[in-house]
């Protein structure tokens, strides 16, 4: 399975953002977009995901029934700050969200919250009262109901503490195989500790990068000189 941007633009008045974007990512990994803020990778989600309009180009994917252009019933997104149903319990919100989505292949609710290592003392509380990284956790739980063949993290781990963070890491590493993920972030020790591929959103372009040489000091340097000249910031 892949996904092909191809020849992506998109403008904000007279600032553009992305300027023909064109790059295929494979599933079976984690793909780390890397930028800084203010850089587009949000824009960039947003025209894949069709929150915004593009000027020009399009997102096909390619699954075993040919390429098309992606539907987005194809796509799962999760944002940074997540956005839940705060007047529902845990335990509420996922069984409302079970019944629309039924599937034979479906675990049972317990089967869920354990996946995202959500006690049981926390599954009948109200959302509103869910830190960020157990809200966090119910929108990946969704995606992993719902399936979609491609899911986009936009700085899903920045504001999470380091035991979630692990938790979430392990969890992406197990969706890989089936998925194509991309996830946005501005750390780069993220980028290498986490994902199988890097790619730079850098000067309105994506760039990539060889992953193995990201160990050495001498490499990290030459990154962080490219993006800092990153006109876009």
């Amino acid at each position: 399975m892949k996904l092909y941007l191809n020849n992506l633009s998109k403008s904000y008045g007279d600032k553009k953002v992305l300027d023909s974007v064109d790059y295929t990512f494979t599933s079976g990994k984690i793909y780390a977009l890397l930028g800084r803020n203010g850089a587009g990778k949000t824009t960039l989600f947003n025209c894949i995901n069709e929150d915004v309009l593009v000027d020009s180009g399009k997102v096909y994917l390619e699954t075993e029934y040919g390429k098309n252009l992606i539907n987005i019933n194809d796509i799962g997104y999760v944002v940074s700050t997540p956005i839940v149903p705060e007047f529902l319990t845990g335990r509420e919100f996922l069984k409302f969200y079970l019944d629309i989505n039924k599937d034979e292949n479906h675990k049972s609710i317990d089967e869920y919250f354990d996946l995202v290592q959500i006690s049981r003392n926390d599954q009948d509380k109200l959302l509103r009262d869910y830190s960020h990284g157990m809200k966090n956790k119910m929108q990946i739980l969704i995606n992993v109901i719902s399936n979609p063949r491609v899911i986009l993290l936009d700085e899903p781990l920045t504001s999470l503490d380091i035991v979630v963070q692990e938790e979430m890491k392990n969890l992406f590493k197990k969706l890989k195989k089936d998925h194509i993920i991309i996830l946005s972030t501005h750390i780069l020790e993220l980028a290498v500790d986490l994902c199988d591929e890097i790619v730079l959103l850098n000067n309105k372009k994506i760039i990539p990068v060889e992953k193995d040489n990201l160990n050495t000091k001498k490499y990290k340097e030459k990154i962080i000189n490219l993006l800092k000249e990153d006109k876009n910031v």
